[in-house]
Order: structure tokens, then C-alpha cells, then sequence
């Protein structure tokens, strides 16, 4: 057995060659991108591999290969999953016949999210199986058996990893990588997958009846396993199950859960056996609100009763906190965290030469009083810039601009997003706000790659997730075909160009596209791009500071003088702001 260092993503990646997969899939979304990125990394494939418009259409694939007989691993992040949820819901009616494992990662503390939700609630919701690790080993072991279990019960089932396992990194033992000899191929069968109402009825009840046996097999598989040592006891799921493990008590019994449904009857029969009983789990009470059913009369300490935290990430010192406070240890371990002291404050900011702050300052300077909805993507670090005023989910952009529009709100509403989100979900809002007339600006920011997840490609990257070249896009024509009479494609590195494209764009009516487009500054310099370096004249600079507010983290200022560091990658756009000239190319006066 091989033993090597892996992210846990790396792991879960390890574990579905292991497993045989044959379809892979998904959208990518911190914290689950790594482990497609790994998949296509391989120079030998088994299986199929694509990142996929949105994740709708990524499950929707998946499912298919997996009505044919093959093994499917669809992921994405948790609020990616609300994405999914329409097919997501009728596949637990229609099942599969190949393995269908959906990873949807989970972010608590929502480290890079724009909520916390809790992927086991729509495990719940769909009456899916759920796996829920612990740890990078466990990640890693969990996956054979949801395929496994998924092919047993003929449903999908949903692999719930949070940012804690995803990106930390263990010493994982590794099982060899076996080859598939599966072949696809779709079997008829209109009443398994036309969800016509009557088939729909019969299906249901099937799903339903699967249940108990689900639970059941969850319990001998030993996901779910308990281990009587007192009269007291602590439940536990996820990363949390290993942190109170490494603070157990002697005397005190343990449960562990690692998959849902979880068995109502062995779980009763176990709370009845003690005195007291602490739940701990990250974000939703799903463990809690199941023991509280079979409890009885035995306490039950919790999020419900105010002892454990219903919003944030667990770490060892949170639960020893949550154990003490419900009197399983007398006091916690761990001393107070001191502050650190004099530290400047560090905000997520945009790249060096970042095309996207370009675009902001025009849009700022020539509609200095709008409304700006933005978008999910490394613009929305623009909110420091003044210029993000809304950013709700993937496309929401300009469905919320043109909400705003129809408000009767007077100001002009200029939304941006970015090239892949627009691809993702914002076609059919820009759709929406033609065809219902509203007047707007809408600048997307193409920057030709998904950059902030990892530097996917998209289907306007002109590259497939495997490397092959493939027709890119056009965003122009997506624009046009949609109804937009005014599409306008602009450098956002040539400042004067974009001030007097959005200043046309501003006075016309209707909805009006400005395409901001420029190579992400990284995948430039990874293409080995060189645009030369830019420095600032002593003698000319008056100190005005109007290229230090513009917020390039490769503008510095210091004896009254603005200065530019080794992080400048050649955008020019700072020379073009000096209102004195003292910014200039290395090498030319």
C-alpha cells in the first residue's frame, strides 16, 4: 500500500481513479475545484472529463452517464448546488443504474462563499444518501463506498467534504488505481425516466421505500458506529467527530456519524442508554434535530439550547469551548488566543495589472452616481473600488440591475461580470432585461479564463478541461443574438477607449453591452507575456497621490512620493492617470 502527502482534494481525486470512474464533471467552485483539476492532470484518462457550463448542466450529464451503466462524479461547491437542485430532486425519483456521486463541498466560516448553507440539508431534502468525512483519510476511503452504494440502492449519492478536509493536507494511504471495462449504454425504460405525473407517483413511493434499508446498511457499513464508555455521551459528525475524539474524556461514550440517513431505532437506543447527551456539527442541526426525536427524556446539548454555534467552522479549541460550556471536561485546554500586535490590516485585493481595475475607474469616473450590482468572480473585489453596491449569487448581476431598473430608480445601474459567470447564468437575465425593456449598462469583464477558482477554461477560453482546442465563444454574438443593439468590445488597459465607449453607452437607451477584454495578468505571465516594467520620476512626481488611490498593490508611496514595486507587470494604465507624466517605461524618458 502506497502512502504519500496529499491535499484532500488530491486524495478524493486518488480515490474515484481507484474507484473506476468513467465520467467526470462539474463546475469549478472553492473548495472542490482540485479535485477535477487533478483528474485532468492525468496524462492518461480512463474516463471522460469536462468542466461543464454550470453545474445544472454538469449533474444533468453526469445523471445521463449514469442511467447508462457507467460511474459519474459530478462536484461543485455547496451553493453550486442550489444550482443543481432541479435535477438533483427528480434523480433521487428516476436513480441510476452506474454509480453517481455528487461532491458538493461545503464552505463553513464561508472562507470564499457568499453563505454557509449545509449540503446535507438537501440530502435530506432529496432523500439521498449523504457522506460526510472527517478527515483526508476518511475522504478518501468514503469514495469507493459511495459509488458502491450508490450502484446498491440505485440512487445518487451526495459526498459532502468541507473546506477543512479539501484543503488539508495528510499522510493518505492509497489503494492501486483500477481500470473500468464498463461500456455505456441507455436502456429504455419511459416510467424510470419520463417523470410524468403518473410515473412520478410510483416512483416516489419506491423512493421512499428504500429508506429504512439505506439506513440500515449505513450502520453495518460502520459509516455511522458508537462506542459505549459512560453514562454521558457526545455525538458527533464531520471534521467535529475528530476533533472531540482528540479531546474525549475517559467515561464518556462517542458516537460517530458519517452518512445520513441516519437509523432512528439504533440511534434511540443508544441515547436512552445515558444520562446526558452533547451533539456537535458544523452549521445545520441535522444530527442534532434527529436526536432530539428519539431522545425521550434524556437531555440533549446543543445548537437548539444554545451551547454549540449554528453559523462558523469548528476547530479543537470551538469544540473543547462546546464541551466545557455543556460540562463534558471541566475547563478547555486551550489558553485564550493572543492578538498579535501592529499588524496592517491585509484585505483580499485585485492583482497587479488586474484588467478589472481599469475597467472600474471608468466606470466610476463616467457614472460617478450610479447603482453597480456586480457578480460572483475577483471582481467583486471591486466592493474596495466603490464600484460593487450588490452581489447576491452566479449571474444575479444583471437580473438585480435590471430589477433596480424597473424600480423607478433614476440613477443609471451599470452591473458587471465577468466572461465565465456570464456564460454560467447571466445569458438568460441579459435575455430577461431586453426583452422587458429595461435601461441599463452591462461591462463584462473578460478576462478569458475562470480565474478566480484556479484558471479554468470555459467554453470562451477556446481550450476543453483536457487541453483540446475547441471554438471559443463569442460573447459579442451571444449579446447580439439576445437582442443587444449596442455591443461595444473594449481594451480596459486603454483608459481613454473605455471612458468614451461607456460614455456612449450612457446615452442611449435600452440595455447596452460593454465587453471589457483583456488576458488575466496571471495567465499573461504564465504565457510569458512581457509588457515591460513602469517606474515613477523622482523629479517629476508632485506627490498628488492620484496613482496611489487608484489601489494597484504595485503603487507604493513613501517620502512623499509615489514609487512602483517589482509586482508591476507592464498594464500601463497608471502612466495614463499621472497628471504630471512622471510615470514612465523602464528605459524611455
Amino acid at each position: 500500500m502506497e502512502r504519500r502527502y496529499l491535499l484532500g482534494n488530491e486524495a478524493i481525486a486518488h480515490a474515484c481513479r481507484e474507484a473506476g470512474v468513467d465520467f467526470v464533471c462539474g463546475y469549478p467552485g472553492t473548495p472542490s475545484s482540485e479535485v477535477i483539476d487533478t483528474l485532468r492532470a492525468q496524462l492518461e484518462r480512463p474516463y471522460y472529463l469536462e468542466w461543464s457550463v454550470n453545474e445544472k448542466v454538469a449533474l444533468e450529464n453526469a445523471l445521463a452517464a449514469a442511467w447508462c451503466g457507467v460511474r459519474a462524479l459530478c462536484t461543485m461547491k455547496h451553493v453550486g448546488l442550489n444550482v443543481a437542485a432541479d435535477p438533483l430532486m427528480t434523480s433521487a425519483y428516476t436513480g441510476v443504474t452506474g454509480g453517481l456521486v455528487i461532491l458538493s463541498a461545503d464552505d463553513p466560516f464561508a472562507h470564499s462563499s457568499q453563505n454557509e448553507q449545509d449540503t446535507r440539508c438537501y440530502a435530506h431534502f432529496a432523500r439521498v444518501p449523504c457522506l460526510d468525512p472527517a478527515s483526508v483519510q476518511e475522504a478518501h476511503d468514503l469514495i469507493p463506498a459511495a459509488f458502491a452504494l450508490s450502484e446498491e440502492f440505485g440512487l445518487p449519492v451526495i459526498f459532502r467534504p468541507t473546506t477543512r478536509i479539501c484543503h488539508s493536507k495528510g499522510d493518505v494511504a492509497l489503494g492501486p488505481v483500477t481500470g473500468s471495462t464498463r461500456k455505456g449504454e441507455f436502456k429504455k425504460d419511459p416510467r424510470q425516466y419520463v417523470v410524468i405525473p403518473a410515473h412520478t407517483r410510483v416512483l416516489h413511493k419506491k423512493l421512499n421505500e428504500k429508506q429504512p434499508a439505506i439506513r440500515r446498511r449505513l450502520v453495518e457499513l460502520g459509516l455511522n458506529r458508537y462506542e459505549i464508555r459512560g453514562k454521558t455521551a457526545i455525538i458527533a459528525s464531520g471534521i467535529g467527530a475528530t476533533y472531540v475524539q482528540e479531546l474525549l474524556p475517559d467515561g464518556v461514550s462517542f458516537m460517530k456519524i458519517g452518512a445520513y440517513p441516519i437509523d432512528e431505532e439504533w440511534l434511540g437506543a443508544f441515547v436512552r442508554k445515558h444520562e446526558k447527551v452533547l451533539v456537535i456539527e458544523e452549521l445545520a442541526p441535522e444530527v442534532e434535530e434527529t436526536v432530539r426525536q428519539v431522545a425521550g427524556l434524556v437531555p440533549v446539548f446543543g445548537k437548539k439550547n444554545g451551547y454549540a454555534p449554528y453559523e462558523g467552522e469548528l476547530s479543537a479549541a470551538a469544540v473543547a469551548t462546546i464541551m466545557a460550556k455543556a460540562g463534558f471536561i471541566d475547563k478547555t485546554p486551550f489558553a485564550p488566543a493572543e492578538p498579535v500586535q501592529n499588524l496592517p490590516v491585509r484585505p483580499p485585493i485585485l492583482c497587479a495589472g488586474c484588467l478589472h481595475r481599469g475597467a472600474f475607474y471608468a466606470i466610476r469616473k463616467v457614472f460617478r452616481d450610479g447603482i453597480y450590482p456586480s457578480d460572483i468572480g475577483c471582481y467583486t473585489l471591486g466592493l474596495q473600488l466603490g464600484v460593487v453596491d450588490t452581489t447576491i449569487c452566479m449571474g444575479a448581476s444583471i437580473t438585480v440591475g435590471s430589477g433596480i431598473a424597473h424600480s423607478g430608480e433614476t440613477r443609471d445601474v451599470i452591473c458587471t461580470i465577468g466572461d465565465s459567470t456570464f456564460l454560467h447564468t447571466g445569458i438568460q437575465g441579459l435575455m430577461n432585461a431586453v426583452y422587458n425593456g429595461a435601461t441599463m449598462t452591462v461591462v463584462i469583464l473578460d478576462n478569458r479564463i475562470t480565474a478566480m477558482t484556479g484558471h479554468q477554461p470555459n467554453p470562451n477560453t477556446g481550450l476543453t478541461a483536457c487541453g483540446v482546442e475547441t471554438p471559443a465563444v463569442s460573447i459579442d454574438a451571444i449579446c447580439r443574438a439576445c437582442g443587444v443593439k449596442f455591443v461595444e468590445t473594449v481594451d480596459p488597459y486603454d483608459l481613454t477607449d473605455m471612458v468614451n465607449v461607456l460614455q456612449e453607452a450612457k446615452k442611449r437607451k435600452g440595455v447596452k453591452v460593454v465587453i471589457a477584454k483583456q488576458m488575466c495578468v496571471i495567465s499573461a505571465r504564465r504565457a510569458g507575456v512581457k509588457r515591460g516594467h513602469y517606474t515613477v520620476d523622482p523629479e517629476t512626481c508632485t506627490g498628488c497621490g492620484t496613482c496611489v488611490r487608484f489601489g494597484c498593490p504595485a503603487i507604493e508611496f513613501a517620502d512623499e512620493k509615489a514609487r512602483i514595486n517589482d509586482l508591476c507587470s507592464g498594464c500601463a494604465v497608471c502612466a495614463q492617470l499621472c497628471p504630471v507624466g512622471a510615470i514612465v517605461r523602464e528605459g524611455k524618458k
